[in-house]
């Protein structure tokens, strides 16, 4: 089956079956492997990206769930305003250890900004819930997302 889906602003026509996830149409068919596969059941958040600007696993994303909708990954994120400043903001607290996670960390925490620019440290929980770091850098996500934000103050 053929299908034309929007990645990063351009329309690309995959032929594959209406049930592929999209982490396989992306890395496998598109040829982007900035998007990691992790668990593949939805619980490391590895395979994170933007779906009409919000935060989607898309290792449990099939292709045809889609639609007309707008597919942002880790390769443009930084052409968002919310996403550049996530970027700066994890080089200036050198946030990435082994690195692996990082790009579904990145999209979860532009995503989490561009719904709400000045996230409280709830907010921060709840939006990065879903993201595990086997390296144990959370306390330097949290800090480049107040960095991000514009926001060093802890609000508990």
């Amino acid at each position: 089956m053929s299908f034309t889906i929007d990645v990063n602003g351009i329309p690309r026509s995959v032929d594959v079956d209406g049930d592929t996830p999209l982490l396989w149409v992306l890395r496998d068919v598109l040829g982007m492997t900035g998007t990691k596969f992790g668990c593949g059941m939805a619980l490391c958040g590895a395979c994170t990206v933007h779906l009409d600007g919000a935060a989607v696993r898309s290792c449990i994303t099939t292709v045809d769930s889609i639609g007309e909708g707008k597919v942002t990954t880790i390769e443009a994120i930084g052409g968002t305003p919310a996403g550049a400043k996530i970027q700066k903001a994890w080089l200036e607290h050198e946030v990435p250890q082994c690195g692996y996670c990082q790009s579904g960390q990145i999209m979860s925490a532009s995503a989490l900004l561009a719904d709400k620019p000045h996230p409280t440290d709830a907010d921060i929980d709840d939006a990065m819930s879903g993201n595990i770091c086997r390296c144990g850098t959370y306390v330097r996500i949290r800090e480049a997302i107040k960095l991000a934000a514009g926001s060093q103050v802890k609000e508990r």
